[in-house]
């Protein structure tokens, strides 16, 4: 297996796999493939093949798919790749036993089979950064590769034991499942109502490393808002020289 992050602002992620070699990923991550490679939809990861459908509902409540696709090269070498939704960077992180991650809910690309993506937090917090969806985070487990995207430039800090940092719910990006995290509200009615920075913090602590990134997407969304007309407004499909096809058959 090989894999190659191609492009700068706008990386794309390509997998070269041997016959006989997989990949998983989230339902719709796909970008484009060889004709050779085999997809199948499925609740079960790991190493004993576990998860089912009570996998598949954790990974709902995480903020992923109820079904993995799994990509396979049959009959010689094949190729898939991802490409990023928004400018920033993919990177890939090394997951073993005890050796977790915790990576906000739109964070994960893929990973080789023995990954396993399930729930890792969920607070139902409506004034937090994303909305009324709260703070979400998937867990990554298990034994493998697991490539994680991020939007915007990307910091990162090693913390050492009990050492603090106060992050904007949005800009989490990753953090080794040895940071522990609270959630903590913005003090002051002034602040959090005038401050225009929300009412609540994540508290990072360690031992362990973590990823912020510049450009969480709620923020990317706001700062575009203004320039877009809603009677102007184009749905995912029409994205392409075949979307605008599409789109303009079913206005028609």
């Amino acid at each position: 297996m090989q894999a190659q992050i191609k492009g700068s602002t706008m990386p794309v992620l390509e997998m070269i796999l041997d016959s006989g070699e997989r990949v998983i990923s989230d339902h719709g991550e796909l970008s484009w493939m060889t004709p050779n490679m085999q997809l199948t939809q499925t609740t079960g990861v790991g190493p004993s093949g576990g998860g089912g459908l009570l996998g598949g509902l954790k990974r709902v409540m995480g903020g992923g798919s109820l079904l993995l696709t799994m990509y396979q090269a049959t009959g010689g070498q094949g190729m898939v790749a991802f490409a990023a939704k928004v400018p920033g960077h993919i990177f890939p992180l090394e997951v073993s036993p005890g050796q977790g991650y915790l990576v906000h809910h739109h964070g994960w690309v893929c990973g080789t089979p023995e990954v396993v993506p399930s729930m890792g937090f969920q607070q139902g917090i409506g004034g937090m950064l994303f909305g009324k969806e709260g703070f979400i985070l998937q867990r990554l487990e298990g034994q493998g590769t697991a490539w994680v995207e991020l939007s915007g430039e990307v910091t990162t800090y090693d913390l050492a034991p009990g050492q603090t940092i106060l992050a904007h719910p949005g800009h989490v990006g990753v953090f080794q499942e040895t940071v522990s995290f609270t959630v903590q509200r913005v003090q002051g009615i002034v602040n959090r109502y005038f401050g225009a920075n929300g009412h609540w913090l994540v508290v990072l602590t360690g031992p362990g490393r973590v990823w912020l990134q510049s450009m969480p997407l709620p923020n990317l969304a706001a700062a575009l808002n203004p320039y877009l007309a809603s009677g102007e407004r184009t749905s995912a499909v029409e994205g392409g020289a075949v979307g605008g096809m599409l789109g303009n058959i079913l206005r028609s």
